[in-house]
């Protein structure tokens, strides 16, 4: 093991500009019926916005989300889709 720690050290935070999600142009939605409560999401996601929820699938922070879609291509199952902003 390299003694990394497998957890962010940072925590989404409001940026001087505000909220940082509202910078998207696209947004990760997920589909529940597809995961499969693997957290692959979590651990890759470069600004920590994904939390769990009670019954163990990912939830995405909105606010902070900046739609990078790392998450997206990185879920093994494909449960995460890119939408378009509305």
């Amino acid at each position: 093991m390299s003694g990394f720690p497998l957890a962010q050290e940072s925590t989404p935070s409001e940026a001087a500009m505000g909220l940082t999600g509202l910078w998207r142009s696209f947004k990760p939605v997920i589909d529940r019926s597809k995961c499969v409560k693997c957290l692959t999401c979590v651990v890759y996601c470069p600004e920590d916005v994904i939390d769990v929820d009670e019954e163990g699938y990912p939830v995405i922070n909105y606010d902070y989300c900046k739609g990078c879609g790392i998450c997206a291509r990185e879920c093994p199952v494909k449960a995460i889709s890119m939408e378009r902003e509305r």
